[in-house]
């Protein structure tokens, strides 16, 4: 193949590098109106009364609004594919205050700083209530979060609000308390992974403008371009027809911009006054009013013959929403979906989850999405489990890890068409030396440790997800490609073209990626769940040989011979037999010169009954001071299973820096709240997130599938890689220091002291 597994340069690399201005921020209106927010000091209350009086006298003001100014129809920020399984809990504006950091009001201005003096006039009268912070006691709290009437649900969930229980599901295979009592072995442990932020560099942005045609026009720095758009027309109570939602380049999404954080002000703003505005989150604004991780509690029973055959896993998963419901029930679905079905030799099998309300900062969607927590717990798990059977951990994963050709039970009954997992974790414990050096070694002043950990996801949300295509053929025999999937920084743009470029036997640079804009590009239900891809590189697939057809049937009539004796080889189109031929340049613009010519466009959509998971196994190595408890990190091997690399250097870039997320998520990123619900990490200064010096050497290889319902042969890759530090590295600090920490992040004090205590 010509593109595919080839290490094609980013389209917008030299844009990026060269410092070009292709964010939200940069193309904004010099003359852009200016949004602040006026935010809650409370984690729960009610507003009696709001003067706003002074505040609109500050010179450059054009409005002040409070939630009587705002339309009050109910709904999420959820970037979820229509009917959202998450709540329309929430409005523009509200009555009620629900975390510390909700807003109040939105003050419109010239410029920032006559909207920040006017902000700071803002006077508020507060009945201020109790409130709900600790999420292992929210569930039937005296302190209810939703007591509105008009919640709204689309789907059912297991919801029942004034419990504060945001959604309940229950999954069991097989007989557990009989699978038990058949275990030498059985071992009950409580896993506690905390809320993350996700740290893009780029904040949450957005502006909005009317057009020629009177349409709000929203241009936003998000994952979900359609989504928004449907947000947006449910806030305002407008049509869909009457919104236009465009995408520049992004920088940085890792799930947060799967939320419509800014979107719903800006377009409120714009279509209430007519004029440009724009909002752009500061820093502490992206800490403490947008989302996180979901922060999980896991209590996971397993059990196994003394052989080290595990019969029975149970896990049950706690998750806190915070004050609203995006992605609460999807998030929570993942941590057991996506963990037990790893091992799935097991005679039974139950997953259990919770998820709660409570008066602090949303939760949302992070590269992960669940899995990473509940991986975290059943490969911790199965680590203390391997140590009290006095078993190598990666033997007792060769013995139970599932393979090729199985059907997931766990994993919704899919059949497990591609899987390379045992060869990824062999190439690991190559890669690392695994059987020379042992799992802990004394190094004199520190003891160096190996841990283990597997991991799986999945790729696009199977029956859910649909991505679509449309490809031009252009004068000259140039094509363009539009798509409605949505680069990060992940490089989408990039291999959608070179699938295309394969598909048309044409070079890569003759094919032009088009950004998404909702009126002019195909649907596609967005970049998140690790479906552009596998989802999205199957529409192209399908589009492009639509195209191909299309280009023999219209050569056929241009050149009046039949179509089995047409070849096309991407540059020239031959009729051997008839010893007649054209360049595809001169084709093409025969089709756009009128008479017998057709201008040429191909469209497609795809959308996959199922969701093929990719594979990961990372063996973590550090070192831990004896003295203080420092840990350091040594080296990290990673091998992955995504099936067919479409462009290794961008796979290998997101292998890397999924793994330095996830190192992070380990080792340093800490969210904490005061007594009052003041998220008390609202910048880099109290958040910590490695640098390059804190990760140690990561090393990463792949180890190639074959999906025959991907693209090529594809699956996904952007969130798996996330998965294996925190449990990976748990494992380690535990073989070289004694101490198994099961609550994130492993610090030094909790290693010195023996203590796992949040």
């Amino acid at each position: 193949m010509k593109y595919i597994n080839r290490s094609v340069v980013k389209k917008d690399a030299y844009a990026l590098l060269s410092g070009q201005p292709v964010y939200t921020d940069d193309l904004a209106p010099a003359d852009c109106l200016v949004i602040k927010l006026l935010r809650s000091p409370h984690a729960h209350a009610r507003i009696r009364a709001i003067d706003t009086s002074k505040a609109k006298r500050v010179h450059g003001i054009e409005a002040v609004y409070t939630w009587k100014d705002v339309p009050a129809s109910r709904f999420t920020l959820a970037g979820q594919t229509y009917p959202e399984p998450s709540p329309y809990d929430r409005k523009i504006l509200d009555e009620v205050v629900r975390y510390v950091g909700d807003e109040v009001a939105i003050i419109v201005g010239r410029d920032e700083a006559c909207t920040e003096k006017a902000r700071k006039l803002i006077q508020v009268d507060y009945e201020v209530y109790d409130a709900v912070l600790d999420f292992t006691k929210a569930l039937d709290h005296p302190v209810i979060v939703h007591k509105e009437d008009d919640y709204k649900l689309l789907c059912d969930i297991g919801n029942e609000r004034l419990r504060n229980l945001h959604s309940h599901d229950e999954s069991v295979v097989g007989d557990v308390e009989e699978a038990f009592s058949e275990c030498d072995v059985i071992l009950e442990r409580d896993y506690h992974t905390l809320a993350n932020a996700q740290a893009m560099m780029e904040t949450f942005r957005s502006y909005a403008f009317m057009d020629t045609y009177g349409r709000l026009n929203v241009v936003s720095s998000t994952q979900v371009p359609f989504h928004i758009r449907r947000m947006v027309a449910n806030a305002l109570e407008l049509p869909k027809s009457q919104i236009k939602v465009i995408k520049p380049r992004i920088g940085g999404g890792f799930g947060a911009k799967q939320t419509g954080c800014t979107e719903i002000f800006t377009a409120f703003v714009t279509w209430k006054l007519k004029k440009p505005c724009k909002l752009v989150y500061t820093r502490e604004e992206t800490f403490m009013a947008s989302n996180s991780r979901h922060e999980m509690n896991m209590h996971v029973k397993i059990g196994a013959a003394k052989d080290g055959t595990i019969l029975a896993i149970d896990l049950h998963t706690l998750s806190n929403t915070g004050a609203y419901g995006e992605h609460g029930s999807t998030t929570v679905g993942l941590s057991g979906h996506k963990s037990l079905p790893i091992y799935n030799h097991v005679k039974a099998s139950r997953f259990v989850s919770d998820v709660v309300y409570t008066n602090t900062m949303t939760a949302g969607a992070y590269r992960g999405y669940g899995a990473t927590q509940g991986q975290f717990a059943i490969e911790s798990a199965v680590n203390e489990l391997a140590d009290a059977l006095h078993m190598d951990p990666c033997q007792l994963r060769l013995k139970n890890m599932v393979q090729e050709d199985e059907i997931m039970m766990q994993y919704y009954g899919e059949h497990l068409n591609s899987c390379a997992l045992d060869r990824c974790l062999k190439k690991a414990m190559n890669m690392i030396g695994w059987k020379e050096k042992g799992l802990r070694r004394d190094m004199g002043d520190k003891v160096r440790g190996l841990g283990v950990a597997l991991s799986m996801q999945g790729s696009g949300i199977a029956n859910v997800d649909i991505a679509s295509t449309v490809i031009k053929l252009q004068d000259d025999g140039f094509y363009t490609l539009s798509i409605g999937a949505t680069d990060m920084g992940t490089g989408c743009d990039t291999i959608l073209a070179q699938m295309a470029a394969e598909c048309l036997d044409c070079d890569v640079d003759k094919i032009i990626t088009q950004a998404v804009d909702t009126d002019a590009s195909p649907y596609d239900t967005g970049s998140y769940a690790s479906a552009t891809t596998y989802v999205t590189g199957m529409a192209v697939v399908k589009t492009c040989e639509e195209l191909r057809k299309q280009i023999i049937r219209e050569a056929a009539v241009l050149l009046e011979v039949d179509a089995e004796h047409i070849t096309f080889d991407g540059e020239s189109i031959h009729a051997l037999e008839d010893d007649k031929e054209m360049t595809l340049a001169d084709f093409a613009n025969r089709c756009f010169a009128g008479g017998r010519g057709e201008c040429l466009i191909a469209s497609a959509s795809h959308c996959s009954p199922t969701s093929p998971p990719p594979f990961m196994a990372g063996i973590a190595e550090v070192d831990v001071d004896k003295l203080t408890g420092e840990i350091t990190m040594v080296d990290y091997v990673a091998v992955v299973d995504c099936g067919t690399i479409i462009n290794p250097n961008l796979a290998r870039i997101q292998t890397e820096g999924g793994i330095a997320q996830g190192i992070g998520m380990a080792l340093y990123e800490d969210i904490t709240y005061s007594p009052k619900g003041r998220m008390r990490n609202s910048s880099f200064l109290q958040y910590k997130i490695p640098t390059r010096q804190d990760v140690g050497e990561i090393r990463v290889d792949f180890e190639s599938s074959y999906e025959d319902n991907g693209p090529f042969g594809a699956k996904s890759i952007g969130e798996v890689v996330i998965n294996t530090p925190a449990p990976a590295i748990a494992s380690a600090v535990a073989h070289a220091s004694g101490v198994q920490v099961r609550t994130l992040p492993i610090t030094a004090e909790k290693v010195l002291l023996n203590k796992d205590e949040d």
